[in-house]
């Protein structure tokens, strides 16, 4: 019985893999079919014959500009997870460390907003982009959300599981609050600084809804959305549309295969300690 357990074990994860893996696998085998092969009935797994069809269309398009919204989806995930890091860590930092009235009141106002649906903030969002100026520039789909409730909450608790003996240590040598955060507290937090980045990215830059309400002109557009113009009013051109998304899901995969370390130890991390 004991045999058996390892082996059921990696037949399990073996399944689970392949529940993953396997959208993906078909996602790039259609991104290279013909238009034809990609509308057969019965489908079939293998292209044939191989086609960069579905490249050519949304690299050669003008009036679908995919590599600009690739730049744009690229430079505003990349700005937002900036930001995400710097205000969710300054703020976390207080919370966990620092001693003041209100604190624990503060700290579960900001747990609240997890609960308010972000659809129910569009509007008001929009109103006041729109009262700044904001509307259909990248700054609108990089500056709101940057402060994030869930960032806070999450690198807070990890800031607890760290000991308390190393800032009094440090305090002795003369630190204070800034140099503490700063060379004692950030670089044992590069797990959790990493997790946090990672989820922050991927919200960015997966995010539909909101840059279509606030992007009108098609050089602006981030990638999700532009995206979503490929798909026709009758005809679903299938190549074009997996070609894309196949392009949309090359940054993720990357960032996750060079970050999953700290990924997986900033999550085992950030919750030893409430």
């Amino acid at each position: 019985m004991s045999k058996l357990r390892p082996v059921a074990r990696y037949a399990v994860l073996l399944l689970i893999t392949l529940i993953f893996v396997t959208p993906l696998v078909w996602m790039l085998l259609t991104s290279v079919k013909t238009y034809d092969a990609a509308q057969q009935v019965p489908p079939s797994w293998l292209p044939n014959p191989f086609s960069t069809y579905g490249y050519d269309r949304i690299l050669n398009d003008t009036a679908n500009p995919v590599l600009r919204w690739f730049l744009n989806s690229m430079l505003a995930a990349t700005l937002h997870t900036l930001l995400v890091l710097a205000t969710a860590s300054t703020a976390a930092y207080a919370l966990a460390r620092m001693r003041f009235r209100g604190r624990g009141l503060l700290f579960a106002l900001i747990v609240g907003t997890l609960f308010v649906p972000p659809t129910s903030l569009i509007i008001p969002n929009f109103i006041i982009a729109e009262r700044i100026n904001w509307i259909d520039t990248l700054t609108v789909v990089v500056v709101p959300g940057a402060a994030s409730a869930f960032g806070v909450f999450f690198l807070r608790q990890f800031f607890l599981s760290i000991p308390a003996e190393l800032e009094e240590a440090a305090v002795l040598d003369g630190a204070n609050q800034w140099q503490i955060f700063r060379q004692v507290l950030l670089p044992l937090s590069k797990p959790a600084l990493a997790t946090l980045a990672v989820l922050s990215f991927l919200t960015n830059w997966n995010d539909f809804l909101w840059p279509v309400y606030v992007l009108f002109s098609p050089e602006r557009l981030t990638l999700p959305a532009g995206l979503g113009l490929l798909q026709g009013a009758y005809v679903t051109d299938y190549p074009v549309i997996m070609a894309g998304a196949m392009l949309a899901s090359v940054p993720v995969l990357i960032l996750f295969v060079f970050a999953q370390r700290h990924v997986i130890q900033g999550v085992s991390r950030s919750g030893l300690k409430g």
